[in-house]
């Protein structure tokens, strides 16, 4: 099989028999045979597939067109999955060949039969011809095709531009250019008046290079600044439209590309994998509605549950403003003042607090949200993703010599299975609260420092998160995904919590910081299945068309322009206590207590996790000053004697002890 490319499209010219797989293809128009205007098949705008073309030994070589020529590579083994594929697609043509083989190329078209299916996670797009035709039509195969893929590589790590053709200098080589595309004459040295004599401005390659690499790093997260990525899909396994009417959800079986980052929390990007610390859990749904973006930790609770108090809690846990060391004072100052805190500070350093890589850790949305059905009806819920491969902790010892051996544990894990085909998976599952049960419940369900007990509200089942690709380049992403929990589809909404609420802004708002006001046009943002029709234009890095010439302001008096559409609401009315405006806490916060939940944690605790939460909680708390380390003890023992007495007795160990003081793990 020889390929060939016309100027907009690839093209294929069947010569024996063979299969070739095409992969890295965004198209963005039917597929139509060479020469003529009907589709091969239709495909949603900017589907993404893999085309694998047949052709029978009889058939003979067909001459490339004339407009055509010759590209030398083909990528192939793209595993990448397509949303929602057509099944059994079926198609004639009506092109013709050669004079000698028109009337047999015309008259069998009707038997001319293409089809699609899934060969483990692979679209498979089948075409064949039947032996009767002496040669397929010239150019069986047309695509037009997006410069670049979604993601900028194939499966096999080859970038786009890889995939083009290599422009070449004089030698045959590849040729080196700069950013503007002209070539480069000399690498190793800089244009000088004499051997010896001062540098020129016309050195534009020069200046190039330093200005670039002055302008490499983007503002680092403030939070969650180490993370590692992949591809994958997900798939539902049950069915859940009762519940939601999300179109990714609509039936079983139905997959959607997803992109997935986990994280630390309050290191920097250099930062150890293995510190203690929660660890983000974030996952973008590329759905045909938009993006569905799952912002979560890998615990179903929180320091805190008022977003007011987020920057104190992040400022307390960096490092110190004058010694820029991280500081145990700051640490336990902010969380025995804040007692709330105390259930995600049990989970934190209990042998649950370092997980043995990303792989092994649950994710949690830990907000509760709300579900929305196709009949308008709607229930509270909360998001569970419970990892395939078990759950697997790291101890202190373990987690500090990791740190210092390969700070980049969990990012060398993940990215390796996935390389050798382990691909890592979670199971997706969700807690359903009827509206109604929400005012009675003994706890606030809002309240992000609680838990929704499981016997009152089991668990259920909704489907499976694979993760089988790695990145082809971090920066672009990795570094620039950007999530926010403000991005939901149709069926999915917001909860009253207040950390919600206020991530709703903060995500986004901390997106167009780093990466600009325009940064959901950057490919990995970008939802290739929703088209994006808005009348926001302009600003930093506006890399679209801009809107073209149409109007920039809603309403206005042309009808082939967007129109909001009443019958999709994004929020679905609920009732909620009454009341005046202000700044109080809810009277259930008031009413309920703080250390119902940590004490039964504890107590739940075997003797041996009791020993290591003890060891682990006296090992961090020492290096604090003595006023915090008597507040925190009396904080534990309002929630359990015990504990404040074993964290009293390690503490005095603790202090004889010759082990150097650490705040790693």
């Amino acid at each position: 099989m020889a390929p060939v490319a016309a100027a907009a499209s690839l093209v294929f010219s069947c010569s024996s028999s063979t299969t070739v797989s095409v992969s890295s293809l965004l198209f963005n128009n039917p597929l139509h045979f060479a020469n003529s205007t009907s589709p091969l098949f239709s495909y949603p705008s900017s589907q993404m597939h893999t085309l694998v073309v047949t052709a029978p030994t009889s058939a003979a070589p067909a001459a490339p067109p004339p407009t055509t020529k010759a590209i030398s590579r083909l990528s192939v083994g793209d595993t990448r999955l397509a949303t929602n594929p057509p099944r059994n697609l079926n198609c004639t043509s009506s092109s013709s060949n050669s004079s000698a083989s028109s009337s047999s190329s015309s008259s069998n078209s009707s038997n001319l039969r293409s089809s699609s299916s899934f060969t483990g996670n692979k679209l498979v797009v089948k075409s064949t011809f039947p032996a009767t035709i002496a040669a397929p039509p010239a150019g069986f195969v047309a695509g037009c095709v997006r410069a670049m893929s979604l993601f900028g590589g194939d499966s096999n790590g080859k970038s786009s531009s890889q995939n083009e053709e290599i422009r070449r200098g004089s030698s045959g080589e590849p040729l080196y250019t700069t950013l503007a595309g002209h070539p480069v004459t000399d690498d190793n040295n800089s244009l000088t008046v004499g051997e010896g004599g001062t540098l020129l401005f016309e050195d534009l390659h020069l200046l190039e290079k330093l200005a670039h690499f002055n302008r490499e790093r983007v503002p680092e997260r403030v939070v969650h600044a180490k993370g590692a990525g992949a591809h994958g899909y997900f798939e539902v396994t049950k069915d859940v439209s009762d519940l939601c009417k999300a179109k990714f959800l609509s039936e079983v079986g139905k997959k959607t590309e997803v992109f997935g980052r986990w994280s630390t929390v309050t290191g920097e990007s250099g930062y150890a994998d293995t510190a203690r610390d929660p660890r983000g859990f974030s996952i973008k749904f590329y759905t045909e509605e938009g993006n569905w973006d799952m912002v979560g930790n890998n615990t179903p609770v929180f320091f805190i549950r008022d977003g007011i108090k987020f920057p104190d809690l992040i400022h307390s846990q960096k490092r110190n403003p004058q010694t820029h060391m991280k500081d145990p004072n700051a640490f336990w100052d902010f969380l025995s003042l804040v007692p709330e805190s105390l259930h995600q500070v049990l989970i934190t350093f209990s042998p649950r607090g370092v997980p043995d890589g990303h792989r092994h850790m649950h994710g949690y949305g830990s907000h509760t949200y709300k579900w929305v059905n196709s009949e308008g009806k709607a229930h509270w819920v909360k998001f569970h993703f419970l990892t395939d491969q078990g759950i697997k902790n790291l101890t202190h010892e373990q987690s500090v010599e990791i740190a210092g051996i390969n700070p980049d544990y969990s990012t060398e894990d993940l990215f390796q299975n996935i390389q050798k085909g382990n691909y890592p998976s979670w199971t997706f599952k969700v807690q359903v609260m009827p509206l109604e049960d929400a005012p009675k419940y003994r706890f606030d369900p809002f309240d992000l420092t609680k838990v929704w007990s499981h016997k009152d509200y089991p668990l259920r089942e909704v489907g499976k998160l694979v993760f089988n690709r790695n990145p082809t380049n971090y920066f672009a992403e990795v570094e620039q995904v950007a999530f926010s929990p403000a991005h939901m589809v149709a069926g999915i909404e917001a909860s009253p919590d207040r950390v919600l609420q206020s991530r709703l802004f903060a995500y986004d708002d901390a997106a167009r910081y780093r990466a600009g006001g325009n940064y959901l046009q950057i490919p990995i943002n970008q939802c290739p299945f929703a088209k994006v029709q808005t009348y926001a234009r302009d600003g930093f890095m506006t890399v679209n068309n801009n809107g073209g010439s149409k109007p920039n302001y809603y309403p206005n008096s042309f009808e082939d322009l967007p129109r909001p559409d009443p019958h999709t609401p994004d929020v679905h009315p609920y009732k909620l206590e009454g009341g005046v405006v202000g700044r109080y806490p809810p009277r259930k916060w008031v009413e309920q207590d703080d250390y119902e939940q940590p004490r039964a944690l504890w107590q739940g605790m075997s003797a041996e996790d009791q020993e290591m939460t003890v060891k682990n909680i006296a090992g961090h708390i020492q290096g604090a000053k003595e006023f915090i380390i008597k507040r925190q003890i009396a904080v534990f023992r309002k929630c359990d004697e015990s504990l404040a007495s074993k964290v009293e007795e390690a503490l005095d160990m603790k202090k004889k002890s010759p082990e150097p003081y650490t705040m790693v793990a």
